[in-house]
């Protein structure tokens, strides 16, 4: 990555700073061509964030007494581009500039003398105070183009905070990949406001280190939560080193991106090795970097994916109430979006490098998982999601289906891969289980004590001394084949082993539908479909499954060992529909 000198740094930052918003003579450098403002959206932005300033200043003493700073950073911003924009109700508001003062203050309270501030339980922690800084820059940005008198006090306070900010996030180190990058791009921004070349070497430090995108255009964590900060980082990178290289790599990553996209908005996160694995994400969080590429870039798919989003349901809440501040600091994001293409809504999107397979027909989509990390370990930074099919209608939803054993409490059948076979799709995975026989004699000792270690398995510790005793071997096969035909999906299970383990088919569904054709279990929202079909329907939209199977009831410990030691589960909400059975266990069922 090409290093940057002062003299090329300073050329970007005034022209970054020569592209504040100003009212009426907006500015954008694409194509070095006037451009075509949003009128609307500008409209809608400013309406959006004066209703958000007046929520706030209705709970004024609610936002002094806040502890967690993110909740503050937010809140100045918009405060702050309300103040300096002449279209806003609260332009040049008195009220106003008590609650800035207020939530300054209580910034200042809240920083370490080394510049940094607390998280939950990340102490003084230099990422998640570069992560607050990612609303204050732009005020600042606002603050420095308006120059009024009445923000002098609060520009004094704030000056204080960020360069305070600047050395704990200079000298201060991170835990994840997306960490390093969020870091670098803040200080650019700081670097653009203060001018103080003592940031650069660090950027450059970070930025020697590389930046690793795999064929499947997902950065190493494969979350698309933290591929928004990744995204926004290179953005910011990008106009302050003037490197284009990584505008391309974020447009590869958003575009990427798209086939993750469920039409409610969600973005499917199996594949993820952070905590959205479990807890996805909508892409309105990914608004703003959408929207800069498809005008930077000129890109007429990544324009059709905006105009997509600006449909959605939470879109006025979520980012009309929200974003004016970050395109008063950047106004390319006021220019008109390009022409848009049109988007696929038919595809079978292969990612290889993490084994998941994306289908999409129309209404109809699709997920195939079975890449999770092996050995398995249940840590963030790991994929460990068990989830091996999903399955949408329209507004009817099978959150997911995973299948659990028996078998040694060993939990969930997790693939080791996806092999494809024209339309099949084939995951397999092999468990084995070991009984431990006697130490040969000169391992032996009369004290009993031998090393404490991990069972072969990886199931629990003892003081035993596993890895030097003869084993007995048990093994549990597992392969289920995935078929699509004509929008439905036939699905194969075959399941080979011990005789009698059981088998648990978990199909979790949305919790709003209702479930017809199934036997109550013992507890809330749990279901039997004993044989036959099953229909799940929400409104106008129905999902047909079975036929079914019930050869035992035992719901207990699904989750298997790992979890079920420590007291706990990653079961979903929702309606939960089981087929059991035990082994051997041939069985298929068909998802329309």
């Amino acid at each position: 990555m090409k290093k940057m000198s002062r003299e090329d740094f300073l050329k970007t930052s005034s022209l970054a700073l020569a592209t504040v918003f100003v009212p009426g003579n907006l500015i954008s450098f694409v194509d070095d061509k006037k451009p075509q403002l949003d009128e609307k959206l500008i409209i809608r932005l400013i309406k959006g964030n004066d209703s958000t300033v007046e929520k706030l200043l209705q709970q004024q003493n609610e936002t002094q007494q806040r502890q967690y700073y993110r909740n503050l950073s937010g809140p100045f911003a918009n405060l702050t581009a309300a103040f300096c924009n002449d279209k806003s109700t609260y332009f040049k508001s008195s009220n106003v500039i008590v609650s800035l003062e207020l939530i300054i203050d209580k910034l200042l309270k809240l920083q370490y003398p080394n510049g940094t501030l607390d998280s939950a339980g990340n102490r003084q922690s230099p990422p998640d105070t570069a992560f607050l800084l990612e609303s204050l820059c732009p005020a600042a940005k606002i603050i420095n183009l308006y120059n009024f008198d009445e923000l002098k006090n609060v520009k004094s306070k704030l000056d204080k905070f960020l360069i305070n900010a600047c050395d704990g996030i200079k000298n201060g180190g991170v835990h994840t990949p997306n960490h390093r990058w969020e870091i670098a791009s803040v200080l650019a921004q700081l670097y653009s406001i203060f001018k103080d070349v003592k940031y650069l070497d660090r950027i450059n430090e970070w930025m020697d280190e590389g930046i690793f995108i795999d064929a499947d255009d997902n950065y190493p964590e494969r979350s698309r939560n933290y591929a928004i900060v990744e995204n926004n980082a290179f953005i910011t990178l990008g106009e302050v080193l003037n490197q284009p290289k990584l505008f391309e790599i974020a447009k590869k990553n958003l575009i990427s991106s798209y086939y993750y996209l469920e039409e409610d908005g969600e973005l499917v996160s199996l594949n993820s090795r952070r905590q959205d694995q479990f807890n996805p994400i909508s892409i309105l969080r990914g608004y703003l970097t959408y929207r800069y590429i498809a005008i930077h870039e000129n890109d007429g798919f990544l324009s059709a994916v905006m105009r997509k989003i600006e449909l959605l349901n939470d879109f006025e809440k979520t980012i009309l109430s929200r974003t004016l501040p970050f395109f008063m600091a950047d106004p390319i994001l006021f220019n008109e979006l390009p022409k848009s293409e049109t988007l696929p809504k038919n595809y079978t999107k292969i990612f290889h490098e993490s084994n998941l397979v994306r289908i999409k027909r129309d209404t109809i989509s699709a997920s195939i998982f079975g890449g999770n990390d092996k050995p398995l370990i249940i840590a963030s930074g790991r994929s460990c999601n068990p989830t091996f099919f999903t399955f949408r209608k329209g507004k009817a939803i099978l959150e997911y289906a995973r299948l659990s054993t028996s078998f040694f409490s060993m939990g969930y059948f997790r693939s080791d891969g996806i092999e494809i076979d024209s339309n099949k799709y084939i995951l397999s995975e092999k468990k084995e289980a070991y009984y431990y026989h006697p130490l040969p004699s000169e391992k032996r000792n009369k004290n009993g004590d031998y090393k404490l270690t991990e069972s072969l398995d990886g199931r629990f510790w003892s003081k035993m001394d596993f890895n030097s005793r003869p084993v007995t071997t048990l093994t549990l096969s597992s392969k289920i084949i995935i078929q699509e035909e004509n929008n439905k999906f036939k699905i194969d299970f075959d399941i080979d082993g011990p005789e009698n383990v059981e088998i648990t088919l978990d199909l979790c569904f949305d919790q709003e539908g209702n479930l017809e054709g199934v036997e109550k279990g013992d507890n809330e929202n749990d279901y039997f479909l004993n044989n036959g079909f099953a229909k799940y329907t929400i409104g106008n939209d129905t999902i047909e499954i079975g036929p079914g199977k019930a050869e035992h009831n035992n719901l207990y410990f699904l989750d298997g060992e790992v979890y079920s030691t420590h007291f706990g589960t990653i079961k979903g909400k929702g309606k939960h529909l089981y087929i059991t059975g035990l082994v051997p266990f041939k069985h298929s069922i068909t998802i329309q």
